[in-house]
């Protein structure tokens, strides 16, 4: 990992598991699959339920300040504390957790590289004990949305297409075939893509043991369908935790100073009248 921009970024199973005792570290698991946590997590972790404690439960919107505070205090963590996170689906959720800890400013939050993946793989130990947990007291910074797309942003980039649009999606999806994955309910009205859009899938980006590719195989990926680090790229999916994977690439691994991600992504600009979209 010393290749990348900031390894600091990331902690590697050995590191997780020979400090799960450091009384200031707290490790939350974030899993698609939100039933995954009770059927086995690391010792101590606390499981967080992307549908409904990292999202907004009134408007679609990320979890709020008051409210993020609150998971964090409930959670044992403090404005100190030492955070890693990891999840199934080779950190698909957990990277959201992680955009969504750098728009309120914390300021020790890590990935588990591989995730709960290849934890599992190297048959470490998983306990289904509820852990034990001190309540805390969190501040958060006021949110720090330079690292955040909004629609009015996409608009301005298709009339003019002068900087990358990243569609992290499937195949299938970029070119219309589907609007979503089999079985996930959040779709939009129409399928296709963002005009000018770039196809680079998330999954690309990592090993088959869900650890991410080297430094130079990144730079390679990205910077061979013209993704440069001299330019403003926005990452798309289809409700925002691809593309939030894809944004950790980009900024963490590969250095990029000028990298958003669009949350609204697909569901949003799909379901839009009038806006224009490209299929095949």
């Amino acid at each position: 990992m010393a290749n990348y921009a900031h390894p600091e970024a990331l902690v590697n199973t050995d590191w997780v598991a020979q400090h799960l005792n450091d009384s200031n570290l707290r490790l939350v698991e974030v899993d698609v699959d939100t039933t995954a946590y009770e059927q086995g997590h690391i010792a101590g972790a606390v499981g967080w339920n992307w549908q409904t404690q990292l999202c907004d439960q009134v408007r679609r919107d990320i979890v709020g300040k008051g409210d993020f505070e609150r998971l964090l205090g409930q959670s044992g963590i403090g404005n100190h504390a030492k955070v890693i996170l990891y999840g199934d689906n080779n950190n698909w959720f957990a990277a959201w957790a992680f955009w969504q800890f750098t728009i309120y400013g914390h300021q020790d939050v890590q990935l588990m590289n591989g995730g709960r993946k290849k934890w599992i793989e190297e048959q470490r130990e998983l306990t289904k004990d509820a852990p034990k947990i001190t309540p805390a007291t969190y501040t958060a910074r006021e949110p720090d949305y330079s690292i955040r797309a909004f629609r009015s942003d996409i608009f301005g980039i298709v009339e003019k297409r002068d900087q990358p649009l990243v569609d992290v999606r499937s195949p299938d999806e970029y070119t219309g075939k589907i609007i979503a994955p089999p079985g996930l309910p959040e779709t939009a009205q129409r399928a296709g893509r963002i005009p000018s859009a770039r196809s680079i899938p998330w999954g690309r980006a990592v090993n088959e043991d869900g650890t991410f590719k080297s430094y130079d195989d990144l730079k390679a990926l990205y910077e061979g369908q013209g993704v440069t680090s001299d330019k403003d790229v926005i990452a798309y999916c289809r409700i925002g935790e691809r593309s939030s994977h894809t944004w950790f690439v980009l900024k963490y691994l590969l250095g990029y100073l000028n990298v958003r991600n669009y949350d609204g992504s697909w569901t949003e600009y799909g379901n839009l009248v009038d806006a224009p979209i490209e299929k095949g």
